[in-house]
């Protein structure tokens, strides 16, 4: 499967973005799919994962309230909506693919990446 990442940008401080995934290749309804970041000299860390049907979701607790994950199947498509961003959301994010029917949390149970998609913001 193949994963493309869209809406990134550079913000202020409080406002909002709209990240989506757009997948080809294979339908995403048989990977649980994941939102992770990487900021410069860090390692690449979750921010929200999804399940399969999209009912179940989790979160990175610093993100917890102010970003929400979503999934729309038939469209191929998921969606991480930030709001509230804080100038330490700042990095490049990733959308991820796993054949697990959980919810991973770790880089290496993921099997499938974007490219990835700038997020900066600005105090």
């Amino acid at each position: 499967v193949q994963l493309v990442e869209s809406g990134g940008g550079l913000v202020q401080a409080g406002d909002s973005l709209r990240l989506s995934c757009a997948a080809s290749g294979r339908t995403l309804s048989s990977y649980a799919m994941g939102w992770f970041r990487q900021a410069p000299g860090k390692e690449r860390d979750v921010v929200a994962a999804i399940s399969r049907s999209g009912i179940s979701t989790r979160y990175a607790d610093s993100v917890k309230g102010r970003f929400t994950i979503s999934r729309d199947n038939a469209k191929n498509t998921v969606t991480l909506q930030m709001n509230s961003l804080k100038p330490e959301d700042t990095a490049v994010y990733y959308c991820a693919a796993a054949t697990s029917a959980l919810m991973p949390t770790t880089v290496n149970s993921y099997d499938y990446w974007g490219q990835g998609t700038q997020v900066t913001v600005s105090s």
